[in-house]
């Protein structure tokens, strides 16, 4: 089963592409534009893994509904979409009930590295059923194990593919190289060591960038590790 998420928001621009690409992700959205509605939701908020929130809405604010949540002591994660990024802000989602806040504009595969990360602390995620992860111009179908970059296959090998898809789960995010040597290891009993990871990663940016030695996609954050940066198609 996907991960059912209930969206508030009222910005006709952004909903719809919003919609979309969530439901690429293998999320299941159901859309609510008002506080009202929200709080019209509420009698089934078990039937939801997670509660997306705009902050300003026509008849209120987000931090409004999750209060409401919260005092009905439902402990579902909340994550609130707000057009500033201000101390303040923050501090009153989070001080609400909120667990995570994305500030527009926003991008998508940001907000679903969000989303899933949300989900897998409150053992919720259904990520083990997800059958394709989009981010910009990357395509990945996790059932056939293939990746595509702007509608073209990557021939990669299977460390090649188990690196991207880590890197793209946790897009605009900072891995660190030990955690990257950490879930490798788990994730197939081989050992990598850090000389054969910076094998692999100029490998794969040779396949995935236009120009290698200035990176769009697959960023080194020197002293700290690498970050997927997701480029629009």
């Amino acid at each position: 089963m996907s991960d059912r998420i209930l969206l508030l928001e009222d910005d006709i621009s952004l909903v719809d592409g919003l919609k979309y690409s969530l439901k690429r992700n293998g999320f299941d959205v159901e859309l609510v534009r008002t506080v009202e509605g929200a709080i019209g939701c509420l009698p089934k908020i078990h039937q939801f893994d997670l509660l997306i929130l705009d902050v300003t809405l026509p008849d209120g604010t987000g931090f409004e509904v999750c209060e409401k949540v919260r005092k009905q002591g439902y402990q579902i994660p909340i994550l609130f979409l707000t057009a500033s990024d201000e101390e303040v802000n923050v501090i009153r989602g989070l001080d609400s009930g909120g667990d995570d806040y994305v500030t527009k504009p926003f991008k998508l595969g940001e907000l679903c590295s969000r989303i899933r990360a949300l989900l897998r602390r409150a053992g919720k995620s259904s990520e083990n059923n997800l059958t394709v992860i989009e981010c910009g111009d990357i395509w990945i179908d996790l059932l056939g194990s293939r990746v595509l970059l702007n509608e073209k296959a990557l021939d990669l090998t299977s460390a090649e593919y188990r690196l991207i898809c880590l890197l793209i789960r946790n897009s605009n995010r900072v891995i660190t190289r030990n955690q990257i040597l950490n879930e490798l290891w788990d994730n197939t009993g081989d050992f990598v060591d850090d000389n054969t990871l910076s094998v692999y990663v100029r490998r794969l940016r040779e396949k995935i960038e236009a120009d290698p030695s200035h990176p769009e996609h697959l960023i080194t954050i020197r002293g700290f590790g690498y970050q997927w940066n997701e480029v629009s198609v």
